[in-house]
């Protein structure tokens, strides 16, 4: 007799899209509680698994494996050695479980064997050409930057990231401006971290427009959170500012051109079969067409890619997940974009935890082959 697994899923009310997960020990998860979560994950995108205080960062590098058995390494590589990537400052890696990484805010004395560090949480003044004016920054946010967690260079993307809230602080909510001329807004709490469905997003394109995503294949930059360090964003964190600004490949790590990404436009969901429009917006650098010919002008590029991905970052389409400790999300990193919202005062303490790992084989494509 098939043991039947004590988990239960529930929709989140007031969500688009995502699920919360009960009654999952994932310390020790066994192979039946685990089919019934990955299951949750590749229906529903994100899941939610609500009182994970004491879950340790070797269950969390345990449970993100189970997705990808074969893997072991964090989907950024070394990346995050590189000075000059975008991607530095965010993260502090647990020595004990390199795997893991911390992100957060403000100053901690000690954490899973790092002492005196100071997180720093992205903000969006960092990235963008414009800025919320400085008088409005604490009740005025935007999002920060969408993206994959991919290091969209050498290694494949992972499948899934899982989120840990270790220390959330309290604060009030703040209204989210795309300012972007649509006069769209959304009301998040301070630092949540929002979603949206790359597969909802799909789904809204024309006809005309999905069989192009289909047939187009995306090439990113060679280590690309480099390149883009010179550019600066959209205000609504969707892609970049087209000023010519990208760091030069002299400037790069040397690049290995066998290493260079070329991806589907859509990916294809294992379970459900659902297409996802799955383009980092930020990394991007040319378009493969049907035909083999290529969209090399960067600005067209981009402006493609946003035409095609605004309509999913509508504010109604969002999940904006509103933390509190010991809440551990999982996405499914091959059917979501996801930003980092808010701004926080130098010393307001909050601890993530973060992990994912570089994917075994690339992303399935629309006609269920591996690109």
């Amino acid at each position: 007799m098939a043991i039947k697994s004590g988990i239960t899923v529930h929709s989140i009310p007031g969500k688009p899209f995502g699920a919360e997960v009960r009654g999952a020990n994932l310390e020790d998860i066994s192979p039946t509680d685990f089919d019934t979560i990955r299951r949750a994950l590749y229906t529903h995108s994100l899941i939610v698994i609500k009182g994970q205080n004491d879950l340790s960062p070797a269950g969390q590098y345990s449970l993100t494996r189970l997705f990808d058995p074969s893997v072991t390494t964090y989907g950024h590589g070394k990346t995050l050695d590189a000075k000059k990537s975008v991607l530095h400052p965010d993260l502090k890696t647990i020595p004990h479980q390199p795997q893991v990484q911390v992100i957060g805010n403000g100053p901690v004395d000690s954490y899973e064997s790092l002492t005196n560090i100071r997180l720093n949480h992205p903000h969006h003044k960092t990235f963008h050409k414009t800025h919320v004016p400085e008088s409005e920054d604490r009740d005025f946010t935007r999002f920060y930057r969408w993206h994959i967690d991919a290091a969209l260079y050498a290694l494949n993307p992972p499948r899934a990231t899982t989120l840990l809230a270790v220390r959330v602080p309290k604060s009030p909510p703040q209204t989210l401006r795309y300012d972007d001329g649509s006069g769209d807004e959304l009301s998040v709490m301070r630092g949540s971290t929002v979603f949206s469905s790359s597969e909802t997003t799909y789904d809204l394109l024309s006809e005309e427009d999905k069989a192009f995503a289909r047939s187009t294949k995306v090439q990113y930059h060679a280590h690309p959170y480099i390149w883009m360090s010179g550019a600066k964003s959209r205000p609504d964190g969707l892609g970049m500012e087209s000023e010519g600004l990208e760091l030069p490949d002299s400037e790069l790590p040397p690049i290995e051109q066998d290493k260079i990404l070329v991806l589907p436009m859509c990916w294809k969901n294992p379970v459900t079969g659902r297409l996802a429009l799955q383009i980092h917006p930020a990394a991007v650098e040319k378009l493969i067409l049907a035909d083999g010919s290529m969209v090399e002008d960067l600005k067209e590029v981009r402006a493609i890619v946003h035409r095609l991905q605004r309509p999913g970052i509508a504010p109604e389409r969002l999940h904006a997940v509103e933390w509190e400790d010991g809440d551990l999300a999982v996405f499914n990193n091959h059917a979501v974009l996801h930003s980092v919202t808010g701004s926080f005062d130098k010393d307001e303490v909050r601890i993530f935890r973060q992990c994912n790992l570089a994917g075994s084989e690339p992303p399935v494509g629309p006609d269920g082959v591996v690109v």
